[in-house]
């Protein structure tokens, strides 16, 4: 294993962060409405009954289908996840309530467990026989990696041991049956999450056989022979699966040192490029770097939206052909936008660096946070980047993994928005919100006071118990042309003190030192590389991170009939009533115009075209009010 002098840094724990401000509305939603909302849907699911000893078996209450199971095994993750969500929830507000109903829950888990430790509740009560037969399919490795993270973050929240102590149970079975000593099972599991998981409960009760079974899984993921391969053969299906090319499904087609192409599943591949960044971070390995740079190049630069959505199609879930990005069909599900934001934020962990903060903050405020609705109450599963009006907010899914995925991110958004070494705080994020940081100095309290995204003035204030020397790199996005930046009221040349897209100011810092950080907020336009077929001659608008969109409730029918000239440089910019402050751009246009057209479906005149103002939202806030029509490419008329 290569070894690296580079610095490591890690998250800050969700209780050291207070979040106010942007996403401080937010996790007011999550909270107030969100967190409940899951564990009701859960119940109605009757996911409860599967876990619950004392009530009669549910049996098996959703069919299996052509993959040979069905997504009633992976309930605990869903109750996993919505656990971690009401967790965050409550270090935020209290709820006596809804704690009293995790920990309900919790101790239905503990009831559950069996004495060696496993946990796993669809093959304890309905499929005992199926334990740990069919890797591939059955995601019980997956679940448990939910579980983990939920456990772990209902004691950083709430100091509550149990559920930590269950699942250390768990993890150190896995430990036991995982491996390649004599008698354990060489495997891992067909869908990623497990990984990154044993990183946070190794971090959290510093034991290092956790982060050694996480680094087993990414060491012998696509080893040769194929585990896939066998356990088939073992269990007479077929090897291929039910996708064509069953082992780019799950990453599992070569080993992940060797990879370079991001192929398959969306999500599963966002999860194991998230344990292979935690493993490189943590084992300081440089033998992982080369095949992580490479696959975050070709996703972000052939495979991904603008919204920074992910995985286009949904017969798979997952990626297609390079730039293959259909913009009314994208499938682009929550969860792996979600996971695309885990992915960019571990790779911080090797040092600040632009290219994975910047795509972070874009993937976060555009193709993750449209998957909840700003009340709170509603979801997005796919999300594509036009719609013709039929395409909504709904309030459960079959499968529903993406309404906790996006509630527990956005619950736990101050562990994203810094990065801590033992000698330099890295912000990554711009957010209203106070840090508390320890380093090897002492304690340092952090605190940003900004409207961002709406607005890019960011303060910051630096209070410390004694002067303590540290540094404070603070990320200056590619798109801010012009940012300035000071300490103290004195302007500093960001040329000077920037690496990797980030100011780095070491000095000696004492108690009540400012720096002010001043991001041009200018809307711009962007064009697709010429490649991505589906946006020829169209435009898109981007204020900030924030990518825009149009909506019927704002321009009526017909969006396409929209066509952007040189007018985005008269834009201006007015409040969206009863959006928290959200800002709308509203823009000079020209819309075509049916009237004299005649009968004729075709004809060799041109339309006319004339001037109109058009009003674009966020992309994110898309659907929260009257339903209709969405575009986010809009036809150019000529060069912007």
């Amino acid at each position: 294993m290569a070894q690296s002098t580079t610095r490591q840094f890690r998250p800050l724990p969700v209780p050291s962060v207070d979040v106010a401000g942007f996403w401080g509305d937010w996790q007011e939603a999550v909270c107030d409405e969100t967190a409940a909302i899951l564990l009701d849907r859960c119940v109605e699911a009757r996911m409860l009954e599967q876990i619950d000893i004392n009530v009669p078996s549910p049996g098996l209450v959703i069919p299996v289908v052509g993959w040979l199971g069905t997504t009633q095994m992976f309930w605990d993750s869903d109750l996993a996840k919505s656990i971690e969500t009401i967790a965050y929830s409550l270090y935020r507000k209290p709820n006596p309530e809804l704690e009293a109903r995790a920990d309900a829950i919790i101790d239905m888990y503990e009831r559950l467990q069996e004495p060696d430790g496993y946990l796993g509740s669809f093959f304890i009560r309905i499929w005992p026989e199926e334990r740990w037969t069919n890797l591939r399919d059955f995601h019980e490795l997956y679940c448990a990696g939910h579980m983990i993270e939920a456990a772990v973050a209902y004691f950083q929240a709430t100091g509550k041991r149990k559920f930590l102590d269950i699942m250390c149970r768990y993890a150190d079975l896995i430990i036991e049956k995982f491996g390649r000593g004599p008698g354990q099972m060489r495997g891992y599991c067909g869908h990623e999450e497990i990984e990154l998981a044993l990183v946070r409960l190794a971090r959290v009760t510093g034991e290092q056989k956790y982060m050694d079974l996480a680094r087993y899984f990414v060491d012998e993921r696509g080893q040769q022979p194929n585990y896939f391969i066998d356990e088939a053969k073992r269990g007479g299906w077929d090897p291929k699966g039910v996708q064509a090319h069953v082992f780019e499904y799950n990453q599992s087609h070569q080993p992940l040192r060797d990879q370079r192409k991001v192929v398959g599943h969306a999500v599963r591949a966002m999860y194991i490029y998230s344990g292979m960044a935690d493993i490189a971070t943590e084992y300081n390995d440089d033998s992982l770097t080369p095949a992580l740079e490479a696959l975050w190049n070709d996703l972000t630069q052939k495979q991904m939206y603008l919204t920074g959505g992910i995985g286009p199609a949904a017969s798979n879930e997952g990626f297609t052909d390079y730039y293959d990005l259909p913009n009314e069909s994208a499938y682009a599900e929550t969860c792996a936008s979600v996971g695309l934001v885990f992915w960019a934020n571990r790779m911080l962990g090797r040092g600040p660096n632009r290219l994975y903060a910047d795509t972070m903050e874009q993937a976060l405020y555009n193709g993750a946070i449209a998957g909840l609705s700003r009340d709170g109450k509603t979801f997005f599963y796919e999300n594509p980047l036009e719609r013709a009006g039929k395409h909504h907010l709904w309030i459960w899914h079959r499968c529903p993994c993406c309404p906790p995925n996006i509630a527990r991110l956005v619950a736990s958004i101050g562990s994203y928005m810094y990065g801590v070494a033992d000698h330099e705080i890295a912000v990554h994020l711009y957010g209203e919100s106070t840090a508390r940081v320890e380093l090897s100095g002492g304690e340092v309290t952090l605190t940003q006071q900004t409207q961002y995204p709406w607005d890019g003035a960011i303060a910051l204030t630096v209070a410390v118990a004694k002067p303590t020397t540290f540094a404070l790199s603070l990320r200056i996005p590619a798109w801010a042309k012009g940012a300035a930046i000071a300490i103290d009221g004195q302007r500093l040349e960001l040329d000077d003190i920037t690496t990797d897209g980030y100011a780095r100011m070491e000095r000696e810092w004492h108690a009540g030192d400012s720096v002010r950080l001043d991001l041009p907020l200018v809307p711009r336009a962007l064009r697709a590389n010429p490649k991505v077929r589906q946006d020829a001659g169209r435009v898109a608008v981007m204020r900030g991170p924030l990518v825009y969109c149009l909506e019927g409730t704002d321009n009526a029918v017909g969006l396409n009939s929209i066509l952007l000239g040189d007018g985005l440089g008269r834009s201006q910019t007015a409040t969206i009533p009863n959006f928290n402050g959200a800002i709308a751009i509203d823009l000079p246009v020209l819309r075509e115009v049916a009237e004299g057209w005649g009968d004729a479906l075709y004809a060799e005149a041109a339309p006319t075209a004339e001037p109109d103002t058009a009003r674009m939202v966020p992309y994110h806030l898309w659907d929260n009010r009257e339903p209709g029509e969405m575009l986010v490419w809009l036809r150019a008329d000529r060069q912007p």
